[in-house]
């Protein structure tokens, strides 16, 4: 089975920074993609930030500029830098990864969530 484990998910202020990070582990042959999503109250989850195996990334509009999406390549973890936050990135942010678990099977994997909220 794949697992993934967020954290770093806080309280801040706005203009302040935070980092979250997510740790992958189980029977992970190949990681295809990595990204964070985000969902607010009353909202559809949307995407925050993507990174694949080639090193390509994407990032919603509205935080462009703000975050950044990184990996550490020793380790199945994933990075997001969020700075300059405001009190509209107030969400759970999931981690997920699109991997093989082996050299035929694919599947989408998610993480439990963790609550950044951005408030004064």
């Amino acid at each position: 089975q794949v697992q993934l484990v967020e954290s770093g998910g806080a309280l801040v202020q706005p203009g302040g920074s935070l980092r979250l990070s997510c740790a992958a582990s189980g029977n992970i042959f190949h990681i295809v993609a990595m990204g964070w999503y985000r969902q607010a109250p009353g909202k559809q989850r949307e995407l925050v930030a993507a990174l694949t195996s080639g090193g390509s990334t994407t990032y919603g509009d509205s935080v462009k500029g703000r975050f950044t999406i990184s990996r550490e390549n020793a380790k199945n973890t994933v990075y997001l830098q969020m700075n300059s936050l405001e009190p509209e990135d107030t969400a759970v942010y999931y981690c997920s990864i699109r991997a093989y678990t082996s050299a035929i099977s694919w599947d989408d994997y998610w993480g439990q969530g963790t609550q950044v909220t951005v408030s004064s």
